[in-house]
């Protein structure tokens, strides 16, 4: 071919340099177009994400938030009160406080003749609270002169009556009970007491009222964390708190019987050191996983709602039927183990076992893991690519409901525990002095422990401003 003015085909070396430069463009084109696509995925699964498919917390969903699932098979428990439950309806009472009687017109509305003797054919009952006010004790003190030395001996104020004019132990109970088991806030815990009561009450009282029972909770609190130190499983979880206008972190330990909270500004090895929530723990610790918890030399065990959660993540973004499969085969492990008379069998453990780990190697097949990109540190993975690694080096956590060993399938124990300081927050913007968050860490896991014991807090309260503080049972 003739060559056009002015240019020139360019020579066999010239071509094969520019080949092999257009080839080297492609190849980074398509890893940068890799990135790109992966980068997309990421950012579209941050915006699919929700209270059910994440650890994303209820609040933010909206009102476009998915309906929540149950772990329940569907049907096996009717909706309303189970077959069997005793209820809780007032029941009529033999001696009313007050009866009043209701008798028919004094001639009948038939035919106008005068009615004889009337008999009661049907009672009904009506509970109600009394007129409440607030009622003053007066103290006063007598004295008088010996007769034989002259000496004036004088009477004395009992044990509490400190001021001349204070508030008694039912009136800083109800300043303390809103506060620090319904989470209100200072001023609208103090509005209502007057309100229901006549009895003046400011923000004031209301926090002396905290520091108050902090100083005569104390030691049966301390009691609680030592309680939970020897238990055979506990639960573990923190959360971020504002204190003082800073980030402090509130953690949290329970069982089924009491619960102990504590806050301190940091939120790893040092708050578990000052703090001594687990130090020499021998039981099991459940826990979502984090690695400060993972540090303890205890035995462990995995939440698995963390793990469903992450499981539909990559079940609804990700479209991988295997994530389906790890669902099911936990949910119907769980639903034996819990229904079960006896501990699950060995033979049983080693089938789920053997499934469980398939399904993870058909996982690590299709998602393997991502090449080193040089840079410092691990690599950052995929979540399908990561979450079978962490479930195959966890696996004997994530078992651990199923071997007998009384660890549950879920930590929702321990976040049903961190969700009410979260919501303490929501309503007040947090505490703002440490003083206030240490007042709330020291009632909070009183009046938790006794709820979870079906005990009544507020005659708890009265009694414990009266210097009998009632005792949690720990066995």
């Amino acid at each position: 071919m003739d060559e056009l003015p002015g240019f020139s085909l360019p020579s066999v070396a010239e071509k094969d340099a520019l080949i092999v430069d257009l080839w080297h463009l492609v190849r980074k084109l398509t890893a940068q177009v890799g990135t790109l696509e992966t980068k997309v995925q990421e950012l579209e699964g941050r915006l699919a994400r929700n209270s059910r498919n994440s650890g994303k917390p209820p609040s933010p969903d909206g009102l476009g938030k998915p309906d929540p699932e149950s772990l329940s098979k569907t049907g096996a428990h009717p909706g309303g009160g189970q077959k069997g439950h005793a209820g809780h309806t007032p029941k009529k009472v033999e001696a009313p406080n007050r009866t009043e009687i209701h008798r028919p017109a004094p001639h009948c509305d038939a035919c106008g003749a005068c009615l004889g003797e009337t008999t009661a054919v049907e009672t009904r009952q009506v509970f109600d609270l009394p007129k409440l006010s607030s009622g003053v004790t007066g103290h006063r003190v007598l004295a008088g002169n010996c007769a034989a030395c002259g000496k004036v001996c004088r009477g004395g104020f009992p044990p509490g009556v400190v001021a001349p004019v204070q508030y008694g132990p039912g009136a800083l109970a109800a300043a303390v009970h809103p506060t620090h088991h319904h989470m209100m806030p200072v001023q609208r815990t103090a509005a209502p007491t007057g309100d229901f009561s006549g009895l003046p009450t400011s923000g004031a009282t209301v926090r002396g009222a905290g520091e108050e029972a902090k100083i005569r909770l104390q030691p049966t609190v301390e009691a609680i964390g030592k309680a939970i130190q020897t238990a055979p499983v506990a639960r573990a979880d923190e959360t971020g708190m504002r204190v003082a206008g800073k980030l402090h972190w509130m953690r949290v330990l329970a069982t089924e019987t009491p619960t102990r909270v504590a806050c301190h500004a940091k939120r790893g090895k040092q708050a578990f050191d000052d703090l001594a929530m687990l130090t020499g723990f021998p039981g099991t610790l459940v826990h979502d996983g984090w690695k400060p918890c993972r540090d303890l030399r205890c035995q462990h065990g995995s939440c698995n709602a963390h793990h469903l959660r992450e499981l539909t993540c990559v079940l609804e973004e990700f479209e991988q039927a295997r994530a389906g499969r790890m669902i099911d085969l936990l949910s119907a492990a769980c639903h034996e183990a819990n229904t079960v008379a006896h501990p699950v069998s060995a033979e049983r453990i080693t089938g789920w076992r053997s499934r469980y780990e398939e399904i993870l190697s058909a996982g690590e097949a299709v998602n393997p893991p991502a090449e080193k990109s040089g840079k410092r540190g691990r690599t950052r993975q995929s979540k399908p690519a990561n979450l079978p690694l962490r479930l195959r080096t966890y696996a004997d956590d994530a078992w651990r409901f199923a071997t007998g060993h009384n660890a549950p399938f879920t930590n929702n124990l321990a976040e049903q525990a961190v969700r009410v300081p979260k919501v303490k927050q929501k309503i007040s913007g947090g505490f703002r002095t440490k003083k206030g968050a240490d007042n709330f860490c020291t009632i909070r896991p009183y009046l938790a422990t006794l709820y979870k014991q079906g005990d009544n807090l507020f005659p708890a309260l009265t009694s414990t401003f009266q210097g009998q503080t009632p005792q949690p049972r720990f066995a």
